[in-house]
């Protein structure tokens, strides 16, 4: 009988802890290859901003300089077209805009959310009908509805309104909100709710208390989409207000007359007119990015 020695036990290396790892460096393509990919970025994201930063750089221009052929690079920048754009009343279509804009996109969130949730979470038997029938509102052209709301406007006293642009505007973006909402909503991993449920929280508690801090980031790049869609809408604001709703689109046809076109004074409108939406988007950049890609990624 062999005498058997008992070996002492292999010892497993300790995985490193998330503090010991060596911090994982961005992989960036490298060679000739990596550089060419990096001009071609740079080159193909001039392009689309292009347009923008002529736009920026007309508007610091004389009106003879921005009619010249070729183009004038070099000039002497002036402020004076801005002076203008003040001078000529944007303040009040700012106003106009910023009330429309905000008060539809709050409403498109206590409407949209609720009926994302319920489309999701716990869904009828014709979930695919209504939903349908939600996008299919945007399939009807504006102009083919702009009479009967011009009517309707006009018998209940609301033309030239600007609480009729906000009814209008939440109409207009409630079915794409509801279509991300709803998208963002069946991200979320099935057993949080159910651990939820299991103790004991109803499904408006879940909503409010489970699902909303998790959708944060995509009611955010929501929000931004209807925002951006309000804030550059022209078809009902130019045919249903005249001078106390106008909106800053509005204001901005007034610069395009019939004797010539004030291209350094449109420029430098659209300048002003461009700025709030560019900041908020930039204030919200990051949960823009993660609200847009929840879900991109398993």
């Amino acid at each position: 009988m062999t005498a058997t020695h008992d070996r002492p036990a292999e010892r497993v290396p300790r995985p490193p802890r998330a503090a010991e790892r060596p911090a994982r460096r961005p992989l960036r393509p490298r060679g000739l290859s990596g550089t060419a990919l990096t001009v071609l970025t740079w080159a193909v994201a001039l392009v689309f901003v292009s347009p923008a930063l002529w736009m920026v750089l007309t508007a610091f221009k004389r009106e003879a300089d921005a009619y010249t052929d070729p183009p004038r690079l070099l000039f002497t920048p002036t402020l004076e077209r801005f002076a203008t754009v003040f001078d000529a009343g944007i303040l009040p279509h700012v106003g106009n805009s910023l009330i429309a804009t905000l008060c539809s996109a709050a409403l498109v969130v206590l409407l949209g959310v609720p009926a994302a949730y319920a489309l999701s979470i716990a869904p009828v038997d014709r979930t695919r009908d209504v939903l349908f029938f939600f996008i299919s509102t945007k399939m009807l052209p504006v102009v083919a509805v702009i009479v009967p709301l011009y009517v309707a406007a006009g018998r209940l006293n609301v033309l030239d309104n600007i609480w009729t642009l906000v009814l209008l505007y939440t109409a207009m973006n409630l079915p794409i909100a509801v279509w991300m909402l709803r998208s963002f909503f069946l991200e979320v991993p099935t057993a949080v709710i159910e651990a939820a449920r299991v103790e004991g929280a109803s499904l408006p508690r879940v909503l409010r208390s489970v699902m909303l801090p998790m959708m944060a980031p995509g009611i955010a790049a929501t929000v931004l989409i209807c925002m951006i869609f309000s804030w550059n809408e022209f078809f009902f604001a130019v045919n249903l207000t005249a001078s106390q709703a106008a909106t800053v689109p509005v204001f901005m046809v007034g610069f395009i007359t019939s004797e010539s076109l004030y291209w350094a004074q449109l420029s430098a409108a659209a300048t002003v007119v461009s700025l709030p939406i560019v900041v908020v988007g930039w204030l919200a950049q990051r949960q823009l990015v993660r609200g847009l890609s929840m879900g991109a990624v398993k």
